[in-house]
């Protein structure tokens, strides 16, 4: 099994990227996909969590508003659209797969499979 985390990259504030997560070795579909970031010296934090298809989405204050989770199943592959993006932006970005409750949503222990990160960096 393995998730392979794609799209990182240097962007200005107020830029979009968007993000791709390619599953091999399971049907994404099946899952919950989360995307979770860490920055430098911070703990990792939630973004968004995704049940699985046809599911509950649920949204951080973080990224309520300006993030958004979709997927395709045909490429078996999750994207965060991430817009208007900001300097407190930068960090490392994961998507990870599991199956995630209400209640522990945000606890990335609770993910099984995890992707490698990719780095995003938003600075003019």
């Amino acid at each position: 099994v393995q998730l392979q985390a794609s799209g990182g990259g240097l962007v200005e504030p107020g830029g979009s990227l968007r993000l791709s997560c390619a599953a091999s070795g399971l049907t994404l579909s099946s899952y919950g996909v989360a995307w979770f970031r860490q920055a430098p010296g911070k703990e990792r934090e939630g973004l968004v969590v995704s049940r699985s298809s046809g599911g509950m989405t649920w949204h951080s204050d973080s990224a309520r508003g300006r993030f958004i989770v979709s997927r395709d199943n045909a490429k078996n592959t999750a994207y965060l659209q991430m817009n208007n993006l900001k300097t407190d932006d930068t960090a490392v970005y994961y998507c990870a797969a599991g199956f995630p409750i209400l209640s522990t949503r945000w606890d990335w222990t609770k993910y099984r499979y995890w992707g490698q990160g990719t780095q995003v960096t938003v600075s003019s």
